[in-house]
């Protein structure tokens, strides 16, 4: 138990820590919580850290309280935001919560025989009966607006053109009712979150400690990021999902696949519960053969069985390796097997009617809508960018006929380095 924070520390998942905190776990068995945002019916790869530090706690024979936002995503909050978002429906909110709580069902332990085990609660259920004058006569008037203006997510707000919405204002005092709700009820004194989280977090326990002479205590992780400045968490496909139908095993490993030598020395610690020496011996490894990628494979591997299971795992290594593994090799040793087994490339169907008469590459990029438009199609072309059935399309007057396709009814198209697609003539 006393290890939790020396082991998130030499993983590079501490920013700030609340003075006590440390001493507070090594105690006695603490019950803590992380809230999730429920602005989608999925999680993204940017939950998974929040995830993982309730994951080590429960390990570490702690209690872990995942808060699912059903209250606080009516307000949204404004840390790290240059504008207001759009507000959701009840009924939109009900349906992301119901996905995220089927999400995190997955990662922690809820069996109720265990003394610590996970517990999913839902802010709307204790604000739901709790009135506008109620809140700000037990909650308000222990927080003072200096307090809440000193905070860096309100001051860049209202130093910025686009000002701060009363909402969007309150949304620390109501997230810190969220702690004191749990503090008082569930007996929970420790806060986790991202480090853009921290001055609301702290307005939890600062309300804690006004209202009810309590001590709480709190500790953030820092916000991950690329080495070369991109966001983290985005592809070309948009945002890595945690849902399978959202972004598919194959794409999802492919995302750590090719991450960079900086980045997966960082993200091995962070996102894998690899041992320190073992993962020394990985970083090692890759150093002394950095063509090989074993850390890379190791780190998709982890994060993928984690995420989807051994089974999905394997099937995106076995499309990997039909895809990218002999890269000069010609399409057509490909199997019908082969190509219908490619678990998570996007598969299209397409009249056969047109690929008789033969139709030119850029209409076919663009009506399979592997490309938004011609012109968007075109660009590529001319860039070297797409190939068809592992040959380059070198000229925009290519034409695709019968004569191009695999196993008589397949084309196999590919975009960029790693997204291909698998046109099926029908």
């Amino acid at each position: 138990m006393n290890q939790l924070i020396q082991e998130l520390r030499w993983r590079g998942m501490i920013q700030d820590i609340m003075p006590g905190t440390e001493e507070q776990l090594n105690k006695e068995i603490t019950s803590a919580y992380i809230g999730f945002d429920p602005t989608a019916d999925s999680l993204h790869i940017g939950s998974l850290v929040p995830i993982l530090l309730l994951v080590h706690l429960q390990k570490a024979g702690h209690k872990p309280y995942a808060l699912v936002g059903g209250a606080t995503g009516m307000v949204g909050d404004p840390s790290g935001k240059s504008e207001e978002r759009n507000m959701l429906s009840e009924e939109v909110l009900a349906k992301n919560v119901a996905g995220v709580k089927a999400q995190l069902e997955k990662f922690l332990d809820f069996d109720p025989a265990k003394p610590n085990a996970a517990v999913m609660v839902n802010n709307f259920d204790w604000f739901k009966n709790i009135s506008f004058l109620d809140f700000i006569r037990d909650a308000g008037k222990h927080i003072t607006v200096n307090y809440m203006m000193a905070k860096d997510s309100v001051k860049k707000r209202l130093e910025g053109d686009n000002g701060m919405s009363f909402t969007e204002f309150t949304y620390q005092l109501v997230q810190g009712y969220d702690f004191y709700w749990l503090y008082k009820n569930r007996n929970c004194k420790l806060q986790m979150g991202g480090s853009d989280q921290w001055g609301n977090i702290v307005t939890g326990t600062e309300l804690i400690r006004r209202k009810d002479g309590g001590e709480a205590f709190a500790f953030t992780c820092p916000l991950i990021k690329k080495a070369d400045g991109t966001k983290f968490g985005k592809s070309e496909q948009g945002n890595i999902w945690l849902d399978a139908g959202k972004t598919s095993p194959f794409h999802f490993y492919q995302f750590w696949l090719n991450a960079s030598d900086v980045d997966a020395e960082n993200w091995i610690r962070i996102f894998t519960f690899l041992e320190e020496t073992d993962i020394n011996d990985i970083i090692a490894a890759h150093r002394e053969n950095a063509a090989a990628r074993g850390l890379q494979k190791k780190l998709a591997e982890a994060v993928t069985v984690f995420v989807h299971g051994r089974a999905e795992y394997d099937k995106a290594v076995e499309t990997t390796a039909k895809l990218f593994a002999a890269q000069n090799a010609s399409a057509e040793d490909l199997s019908e097997d082969d190509l219908n087994n490619m678990e998570g490339i996007l598969k299209i169907d397409y009249p056969a009617a047109k690929i008789r008469e033969g139709i030119d590459i850029i209409s076919l990029l663009a009506e399979t809508a592997v490309f938004a438009s011609k012109g968007e199609a075109r660009k590529m072309v001319a860039g070297g960018g797409v190939s068809l059935n592992r040959i380059k399309v070198e000229g925009l007057d290519a034409t695709v006929t019968n004569k191009d396709l695999l196993q008589d009814k397949y084309l196999l198209l590919q975009k960029g380095k790693r997204n291909y697609y698998l046109v099926k003539i029908v």
